[in-house]
């Protein structure tokens, strides 16, 4: 075994990958994340036994974020950005040592010493995951390292727009350190887990107002999904300062810009429409993106997860990276000082690119976040209580490869009219295209936008629960359908259960670093299952059979 990876929901035969990432990692890239995330806990464990002020700790703040984003899955395949974020989080570790009171307390994750990226390797292959010998143990741990993943990726969002959280700081760096704490009962870890959803749920408030406060409330949109005759930028992932600076530099050059996947909800947002370069959506989920970017011509600047590894060389000269991500051969794009990037390079290559290859026409809807819901709020209210909208069906989270995802297609076409989908993530792309219409002029895919705007969805749940009168968030006629593939996932899994959401269905299939105590632990504390066929579940949702 050279590797050992389950954080996501491609784990090789649902187990865990030990040769070769399915994303496409070698063992590598993987150990070297898994050193990454051991130091970042070794940082942890000199935090909390020096009881270190967070306010103060700014920088080093900064890269912990970091080196929990960069080990997300599809986000940085390139082993010498790695290493030097691990040599990097080594160097800020040790400068923190003069603090410690009694070093003797620490753990080995705060002290050990590496020379050469073969020293690298060996201390990696003693302290990865399957290092924790006891399967509930390393199935919690692990479940919360996934969890505070997922909240890194969301507050390094918001810290490049200038918000930050000292609470969330001081929970990732409790955490990271109680994953080395071998006294911790499984109650305590299943404890942990749970707050680890409480700090979810404030991660994505942060973000929410961060991107609200910038660039203003989501609000309906036609989102055009054909291509104009320009040459063009396709910009993929989640994070919005890039693309507002990707816009500014783009203005006036002749260069269209096209969102991708998780980019697409940018569009709902009102600073962006301002710029008429501003294209449209291009493509699908992340994981078509082998062939969509063949046919789109122009370069593809990546500014989160999820990175396909290119087969075709003449891709990868067109890919840029930047902030987490990395792919090696691909140009990365750093940001100054002030957190300014120069994308001249990427405009040069446009201009020199055909423009993009129409693959659809027409347009989608979406913008459907909490603050347009609400505008719609008597609207909604008034369909569920004369019967019109039945129920709401939250179907929420990502998408992949796996043929079992047609499950989500299917279901969503199979939903009788009187049925409305919340969405957020890419997800969506099952079934935002499907035409599935509107219940008064409600549209039945109602898109709250990425991933992180799950939190929008719990919001329009808890705004129902107050205005329908009902004492708790389970008796809304509301039914948890979610898929999941990588690590944001689960912070938005978690900050669900933490709002006490129960009955959430998830799928294509259970995570794999679940053992099956922990997975008792869900099924009975939260009535956590897994889909069924689309009849059987339709039946169990609905007492209906399509």
């Amino acid at each position: 075994m050279s590797m050992f990876c389950f954080q996501c929901q491609e784990a090789a035969k649902g187990i865990g990958c030990t040769v070769r990432g399915v994303c496409g990692k070698d063992a590598e890239v993987s150990n070297l994340q898994d050193l990454l995330i051991y130091a970042a806990k070794g940082v942890a464990n000199i935090v909390r036994n020096s009881n270190l002020d967070v306010n103060e700790l700014g920088v080093v703040n900064h890269e912990i974020l970091n080196s929990l984003f960069v080990t997300i899955t599809n986000a940085n395949f390139d082993e010498q950005s790695i290493e030097r974020q691990i040599r990097k989080v080594l160097k800020l570790r040790d400068g923190l040592m003069t603090n410690v009171p009694n070093p003797s307390v620490l753990h080995d994750a705060a002290t050990f010493q590496v020379m050469d990226r073969q020293d690298m390797i060996n201390k990696a292959t003693a302290v990865g995951i399957l290092s924790t010998t006891d399967e509930d143990v390393r199935s919690l741990r692990e479940l919360i390292t996934y969890g505070l993943k997922g909240m890194a990726a969301y507050a390094h969002h918001a810290l490049n727009l200038g918000e930050e959280n000292s609470g969330i700081y001081s929970f990732i760096y409790k955490a990271l350190d109680a994953t080395l704490n071998d006294d911790l009962s499984i109650d305590e870890l299943v404890s942990l887990t749970l707050e680890t959803g409480k700090y979810g749920v404030d991660v994505m408030a942060l973000l929410d107002g961060a991107h609200t406060s910038r660039y203003g409330n989501p609000e309906m949109t036609e989102v055009n999904i054909g291509v104009r005759g320009n040459p063009a930028i396709l910009i993929s992932g989640h994070d919005l300062t890039d693309l507002e600076q990707l816009l500014e530099q783009t203005q006036g050059t002749g260069v269209d810009v096209y969102t991708h996947s998780e980019m697409l909800p940018a569009h709902y947002y009102p600073a962006f429409k301002k710029y008429e370069h501003f294209a449209g959506n291009y493509g699908n989920a992340w994981w078509k993106q082998v062939t969509e970017f063949a046919s789109f011509n122009g370069p593809i600047l990546f500014t989160t997860n999820c990175i396909v590894p290119p087969k075709d060389e003449e891709i990868r000269e067109r890919i840029f990276t930047t902030g987490a991500t990395g792919y090696p051969g691909c140009t990365h794009i750093e940001a100054d000082e002030n957190g300014r990037k120069d994308f001249s390079a990427i405009i040069a290559k446009a201009k020199s690119c055909p423009p993009p290859t129409e693959i659809e026409s027409g347009t989608i809807v979406g913008g459907f976040a909490h603050h347009q819901v609400f505008a719609l709020a008597d609207q909604v209210v008034e369909a569920v209580k004369s019967g019109s909208i039945k129920k709401f069906f939250v179907m929420a989270g990502c998408d992949g490869r796996m043929q079992s995802r047609q499950y989500y297609t299917d279901f969503a076409q199979a939903l009788p009219e009187d049925n409305v989908i919340l969405t957020a993530g890419c997800a969506k792309y099952r079934y935002n295209k499907l035409g599935l219409g509107d219940v008064g002029g409600i549209p039945r895919v109602l898109d709250a936008g990425q991933c992180n705007d799950s939190y929008s969805l719990a919001l329009t749940a808890l705004k129902l629960k107050e205005i329908l009168g009902v004492e708790d968030i389970n008796e809304l006629p509301i039914v948890y359908n979610i898929a999941w593939y990588e690590q944001k996932a689960v912070i938005v899994l978690l900050a669900l259960l933490y709002l006490g959401v129960k009955n959430i269905h998830l799928g294509p299939t259970l995570p794999a670093f679940l053992s099956p105590n922990v997975a008792n632990v869900l099924v009975e504390n939260f009535g956590i299952g897994t889909i069924g066929s689309v009849e059987d579940d339709l039946e169990l949702f609905l007492g209906v059979i399509e």
